[in-house]
């Protein structure tokens, strides 16, 4: 009944306030950081991390498998760290892997045509190298919370490797950190389809009993994230670890028969893709900057490479040697963006759901619902679930972390209230607020983290190459314990 009554006001605070004003300087203010400047940043960014590692992180992706499987863990040795290789990839897989490779792709494609498709997949390949930078500088430059426990992260980078006038820098990502990492995307979406899947068909809801179901939602999915983030990193990363892998094979199975009945009509939408994306006819209007924006803008939100959040699940690995968690972090876009966000793509392409009037999360269970009739929705469903459940589990620990680093981390369990309280909000309010927000808060978080990993580049190369020479030398040894 607490709980109830609290939701209930700060509902009704949110009613009182001008709603629209909120919403459209929030979209001003977004539409002004995802300028030219922030997508030259990423990219550019991105291409220079490419080059300037001279492509040999590239070599040496079997490498990073071995080190997921625990090849390369030394039971005997002493290590700086809370989690294994695998689940600090698990951990920031579970937070790219959400709802963004559902919901995500469905509105970069309404809003920027099949295009944006192609220019995710840029973001993807750059972002490659990005995160092999940025996670090895989070293992490089880990530093002391006020407890004294070693604590990874671009706020962490910041302090630890850049002189006292970038501090500010460390401040700004954490402010738009605790807020970018938010549950209201995925709690938003996750109501929408059980409420047109399970509760109330599109149409046919009134806005009452829309609001009751959307408020009874929220408050349980609160619940049930609160009962994981209380044991804070090292549980969150175990339910992670569990269920990430199991829903991605899952996802695999029903896209891939899905795709399988229209095989004939994938080719013809890789070619729509690459042909949109530099004349955004489909939908843009012919404006290519729209096309690369919305492709930059929804790519950033899937794989988060440049963010940095991706960083603060790599910083809590248990090793001393920067170069390895680069490695394993460089996979990330990969799975997510490059194999994961296509294969949504392809389905709502090959379905032609696209060209119709849904959005967001609708779109893509109509895609499903098209090929496997009676229980195509009811399969997304049971992905949404888990998908959104590993998100949010997610992103409390990247909030957290960004709120003891500004605040000390005896505050962090106010953050955990809030975010809990946030859940039950974010499954009542509009997702053009909601999308605008959270985009807001990635273009904020992606500057100071670009910054800084560009001006300590060079630390990360020479501590790459003699990592690999080590490597190639034979100096390290194999061990048969697999741990996760």
């Amino acid at each position: 009944m607490i709980v109830i009554s609290v939701v209930n006001l700060l509902i009704g605070v949110l009613h009182n306030f001008p709603m629209n004003q909120i919403e459209a300087a929030i979209a001003a203010y977004t539409s002004f950081m995802w300028g030219l400047p922030l997508v030259i940043l990423l990219v550019g960014g991105g291409l220079f991390f490419t080059f300037h590692s001279g492509l040999k992180h590239f070599r040496y992706f079997g490498h990073s498998v071995a080190l997921l499987k625990g090849k390369y863990n030394n039971p005997a040795e002493d290590v700086a760290g809370e989690i294994s290789h695998y689940s600090a990839l698990a951990t920031a897989l579970a937070g790219t892997m959400g709802l963004g490779n559902i919901t995500g792709v469905a509105i970069a494609i309404t809003v920027g045509g099949p295009g944006a498709v192609f220019w995710m997949w840029v973001t993807a390949i750059v972002g490659v190298s990005t995160k092999f930078y940025t996670a090895s500088l989070a293992i490089m430059y880990r530093g002391l919370d006020d407890t004294g426990k070693l604590q990874g992260g671009p706020m962490y980078v910041i302090r630890e490797g850049l002189d006292r006038k970038w501090m500010p820098l460390a401040w700004m990502f954490c402010i738009a950190g605790m807020v970018g990492v938010l549950p209201i995307f995925q709690i938003n979406q996750l109501v929408q389809i059980l409420r047109e899947v399970v509760a109330i068909p599109a149409g046919m809801a009134t806005a009452e009993s829309h609001f009751n179901f959307d408020l009874a939602v929220g408050i349980i999915v609160a619940l049930i994230i609160c009962s994981v983030v209380v044991g804070k990193v090292k549980r969150v990363s175990v339910v992670a670890g569990k269920l990430v892998p199991i829903m991605v094979l899952f996802y695999f199975l029903i896209t891939g028969a899905l795709l399988l009945t229209h095989l004939t009509e994938i080719p013809a939408m890789f070619v729509l893709i690459f042909t949109d994306a530099f004349s955004g006819e489909a939908v843009s209007g012919g404006v290519i900057g729209a096309v690369i924006l919305i492709g930059v803008q929804r790519g950033a939100f899937s794989n988060e490479a440049g963010i940095g959040t991706e960083s603060l699940a790599h910083g809590a690995a248990r090793t001393n040697e920067p170069t390895r968690e680069g490695l394993v972090a460089m996979i990330g876009p990969i799975a997510d963006t490059l194999v994961v966000c296509t294969f949504t793509a392809m389905a709502l392409l090959v379905t032609g759901v696209w060209q119709g009037d849904a959005t967001g999360i609708t779109m893509t269970t109509q895609a499903y619902e098209q090929v496997f009739p009676g229980f195509g929705a009811y399969l997304l469903l049971i992905m949404a679930i888990v998908l959104s459940t590993t998100t949010m589990l997610t992103y409390w620990y990247y909030g957290s972390k960004c709120m003891g680093f500004l605040f000390g981390t005896a505050r962090e369990k106010y953050y955990m209230w809030a975010y809990i309280l946030l859940i039950t909000v974010g499954a009542v309010v509009s997702l053009d607020l909601v999308i605008n927000l959270l985009d807001g808060m990635y273009a904020t978080m992606a500057i100071p983290t670009m910054i800084s990993s560009l001006l300590l580049a060079p630390k990360v190369k020479k501590v790459a190459t003699d990592y690999f020479s080590r490597l190639d030398a034979g100096e390290f040894d194999i061990f048969e314990n697999e741990s996760k």
